[in-house]
């Protein structure tokens, strides 16, 4: 019913798009790290179309002692897939693979509105919230792995 594999950043692009930033351009969905040493981007298919991605990178925050550290960007689900588990099970297919790496860190900067939801994945809330413009108010969320 779901697969869930690596795929190519370019794809990763529409969904970022319509769920994360549809008032922003397609530029505005391409991240600077989507091709960067060590990113990968994970979907999750349900019946062969897309319908959740996430991209990951290595990314070291400072706020973080460890050097091994992997950043977590523009995670979205298609909202008339939700439910279906996609969110966690990419979460989980890609901790396995960062920690096969021998990383020990996952972190993000999710919306306030999606803390709850992270939470329930295992990750931490670190500092405060602060302004993301244009998208808005936005927590660090940190996981060890």
């Amino acid at each position: 019913m779901i697969e869930i594999r690596e795929i190519e950043p370019e794809l990763t692009y529409i969904i970022r798009h319509s769920v994360l930033r549809p008032h922003q351009t397609i530029e505005d969905c391409k991240y600077d790290t989507d091709h960067g040493n060590g990113a990968f981007h994970v979907g999750v298919f349900y019946q062969k179309i897309l319908i959740s991605v996430g991209s990951f990178c290595i990314e070291k925050n400072p706020d973080f002692q460890t050097e091994m550290q992997y950043r977590l960007r523009g995670m979205a689900t298609l909202e008339e897939f939700r439910k279906l588990g996609a969110g966690r099970s990419l979460i989980s297919y890609a901790e396995n693979s960062i920690k096969s790496q021998g990383f020990d860190l996952l972190w993000c900067k999710g919306r306030t509105t999606v803390q709850a939801y992270y939470s329930k994945l295992g990750f931490e809330v670190h500092g405060e919230v602060f302004d993301y413009p244009p998208i808005g108010p936005h927590i660090i969320m940190v996981k060890q792995l």
